[in-house]
């Protein structure tokens, strides 16, 4: 693609050089990726700066360079070389690359979904409705990204922005006609959306989280604010009414706006009639529907898919039996029975917010029949402050208490329990262990669960790895679980 093409995709920019005739033949903002032929754009990042990489880049063979400074000392073979100067080349990035892949996005019905938790289910279960619905349909998601019905492996909760407009293109290239996408904080913060054509944006709810990178709850809010400010007015926003920051998120949005509630009138309600390990037999405006999802969070999750889906052009009849045969994410509230008569749950909560959430939801179930035993930690390397908030979390709405390691990450796992356990009163201490080995801590659990017990492991849902010193070892909660109540059947037949 030519220069002069590509630049159509900025409102704004300053040039340095005539020629824009000049044939691209690659985009990047690494420059250990560039090439002959390649248009560098140089961003200020968290750990680095590439403006300070433009040199190397030129040698490497860029012929062209979007950044915020152009240098004033550079190699001779800059001579030739097209500087397009703009205010933020994160931001020019991606509307860059969207230009580059032709501009994926129009083609699609994309749907963002923001909030700290519920995203990747809302995602998710909105992804397997409109395919249930006989859509081709792409899916952004922590846990997995997919084309339609193939897999495409994810390392982030919203991916860079060469991966995610080139992953767009391949969906239109399936023929998929909707695409539903986890919007995070960081995303936004780092402009990795830049560029993309947005038809709706849904707000979950808003806790504490990432303040290792934000470093405040205001930065926090106003990066997930920054979504719905750029939403177009061809758009539709729909928010939980509940979440006190819900009506902050649409101040400055010029999109329509629609929410759902649990707790007043508004344009999606719901209800929970009676609720269950298995399921809930929820109301959602006004008629009834059983779900394969247990607790409250899961009743906002469902209203959040039935009202955007309603939005999309959906009957709400339609949409109300798509979500009854619907299951839940995995590692999302995973029930997994034990021969010895009680349960185990496996869930992604790592956020005070999530892990209230879900010990609530089975206190709601389980109404005081059997004790309920937690295993609990918290990653290295990301918010200190929360783990014992956590930990007192946990501690409150468990009858007992496991502290064990998470991701430690370049973090010591000892140091990360003991700053958990900081935040229990010598109450909560005589109701709680430390055991730093997780396989050791999960199966300490198993062996002091009774018949009508629930047991939580909490933190990793999903995730099959435990990542030590920069390492990932193979871990999965849920494989631990199952090679313990496969000696329980031993010792049971």
């Amino acid at each position: 693609m030519q220069l002069k093409d590509l630049l159509k995709a900025l409102p704004t920019f300053s040039l340095s050089g005539n020629e824009t005739g000049m044939e691209i033949t690659n985009i990047c903002s690494d420059s250990r990726k560039v090439s002959t032929g390649t248009l560098f754009v140089a961003i200020k990042g968290t750990s680095a700066d590439g403006h300070t990489y433009i040199r190397t880049a030129i040698r490497q063979g860029a012929v062209a360079v979007v950044c915020e400074a152009i240098p004033e000392l550079l190699p001779e073979e800059s001579n030739n070389v097209v500087f397009i100067k703009v205010k933020d080349s994160a931001e020019a990035l991606g509307k860059l690359l969207s230009q580059w892949y032709d501009n994926p996005s129009e083609k699609l019905t994309l749907v963002g979904v923001t909030g700290t938790n519920g995203k990747t289910t809302v995602a998710t279960l909105l992804y397997d409705t409109f395919r249930a619905m006989g859509h081709k349909t792409g899916l952004l998601s922590t846990v997995c990204n997919y084309i339609d019905g193939e897999a495409v492996p994810t390392e982030h909760t919203t991916p860079d922005p060469h991966t995610l407009q080139s992953l767009l293109a391949r969906m239109v290239e399936a023929g998929c006609t909707h695409v539903f996408m986890e919007v995070s904080s960081h995303s936004v913060a780092q402009k990795r959306i830049s560029g993309l054509s947005v038809d709706g944006g849904i707000f979950t709810n808003l806790t504490r989280d990432h303040l290792d990178y934000h470093q405040t709850t205001e930065n926090y809010l106003k990066a997930k604010k920054t979504f719905f400010d750029n939403l177009p007015a061809t758009a539709f926003t729909l928010t939980n009414a509940d979440d006190k920051n819900g009506t902050v998120m649409l101040q400055n949005t010029a999109a329509r706006k629609y929410a759902y509630s649990c707790r007043t009138l508004t344009d999606f309600r719901g209800k929970i009639m009676e609720s269950y390990f298995e399921g809930t037999e929820l109301q959602i405006n006004g008629k009834e529907v059983s779900v394969h999802f247990t607790g409250r969070f899961n009743a906002y999750n469902l209203l959040a898919v039935y009202g955007a889906a309603v939005l999309l052009g959906k009957p709400s009849e339609e949409v109300l039996l798509v979500l009854s045969t619907l299951r839940p994410v995995s590692g999302r509230f995973e029930t997994i029975p034990s021969p010895a008569g009680y349960t185990a749950i496996v869930d992604y909560a790592h956020t005070p917010d999530a892990l209230t959430n879900v010990l609530n939801a089975i206190r709601e179930v389980s109404d005081g029949k059997g004790r309920i035993i937690t295993v609990v930690g918290a990653g290295g390397n990301r918010d200190k402050g929360k783990r014992p908030i956590m930990a007192k979390e946990a501690a409150r709405l468990s009858d007992q208490v496991i502290l064990t390691s998470d991701n430690p990450r370049f973090e010591d796992p000892d140091t990360i329990v003991r700053d958990m356990a900081a935040g229990l009163s010598s109450a909560d201490l005589s109701r709680t262990l430390c055991i730093t080995d997780r396989t050791q801590a999960i199966k300490t659990a198993a062996a002091l669960a009774r018949k009508g017990d629930v047991i939580l492991v909490a933190g990793k849902g999903h995730e099959d790895y435990q990542e030590i010193q920069g390492i990932k070892h193979h871990f999965d909660d849920r494989e631990k679980l199952r090679e313990i109540f496969r000696q329980e059947n031993t010792n049971f037949a």
